[in-house]
């Protein structure tokens, strides 16, 4: 049976459309170009206008999810100089990595995972939009409160034996203390030579007044939204979960790190907001 087509949360739209507002009004070099989850999204006339797209007071978040993106597609091409020839998306939301970037892409089996209904929305905008689904792309629809996405991702080809990158981006804060420990001890067991790289929201104390009213304004937004923040920690905490669940190495990346990888020679003052930090486990 086919999945009911199910738009997007608000906040998998806000993401693509933060992207292309990148794109679109920062000064150039860009930190990374994405326009086609502007297509995807297709987004009311007048989407600019919304307070929730003001250039200047969403520039910290904007940035941040412009460079962990880059961050992410970085490690994927150091990855495939390694060999590393699969890689999966969970929460794969508006990602548009194998429609902008096919080359790179095709070294790799693409696992996207999310929800059903969103997903086959997705497939059915890519459709519409003249973007083939490429026998290395694979949509694996999941519904996580009732399917094991493991098995999922098993069914949908993925090899447990051979080395894989795993990126889960802006999904953490939405899930228990449980589920993301459960996550970390499931993907420690990849084959050896795999990395995971996620992101993590750090406690509100551990942010400046001025972020602490934009995170507000966020975690009302996604309260209201029916998706809250419900998970927080801090960068030891992180490091420690994870190396508690077997990673072999863990790395800490902060904020600061991606300011001064991709922002550092910018003269518009973008810069990533301290809230999200990203950590990177290897096995």
């Amino acid at each position: 049976m086919t999945p009911e087509t199910i738009a997007p949360d608000s906040t998998a739209v806000r993401v693509a459309l933060w992207r292309a507002v990148h794109a679109l009004h920062d000064q150039a070099p860009h930190v990374f170009d994405d326009r086609v989850g502007l297509r995807l999204a297709a987004p009311e006339d007048g989407w600019r206008d919304r307070p929730d797209m003001d250039p200047r007071s969403t520039a910290p978040m904007r940035a941040g999810i412009v460079s962990r993106a880059r961050f992410v597609e970085d490690l994927l091409a150091e990855q495939a100089e390694r060999g590393v020839d699969q890689y999966v998306v969970l929460g794969a939301g508006l990602d548009t990595f194998a429609q902008r970037r096919p080359e790179l892409a095709a070294r790799f089996t693409v696992f996207e995972v999310d929800q059903p209904g969103p997903q086959a929305w997705k497939r059915q905008r890519l459709s519409e939009l003249g973007f083939d689904i490429p026998p290395w792309l694979r949509l694996v629809p999941v519904d996580f409160e009732v399917d094991a996405w493991w098995q999922r991702l098993l069914e949908a080809g993925f090899d447990p034996a051979r080395p894989a990158l795993v990126a889960s981006t802006g999904v953490s804060m939405y899930l228990t203390r449980e589920a993301n420990i459960a996550t970390l001890r499931q993907l420690s067991a990849l084959a050896p030579g795999s990395a995971l790289v996620t992101t993590f929201l750090l406690p509100l104390e551990l942010v400046d007044a001025d972020e602490q009213v934009m995170r507000g304004f966020a975690e009302e937004g996604a309260r209201r939204s029916g998706t809250p923040f419900i998970s927080f920690f801090r960068p030891e905490e992180m490091v420690r979960l994870a190396e508690d669940a077997g990673f072999a190495a863990t790395r800490h990346v902060s904020a600061a790190e991606l300011t001064g990888r991709y922002f550092a020679d910018r003269t518009d003052g973008l810069r990533p907001a301290e809230s999200e930090q990203i950590l990177i486990a290897t096995t």
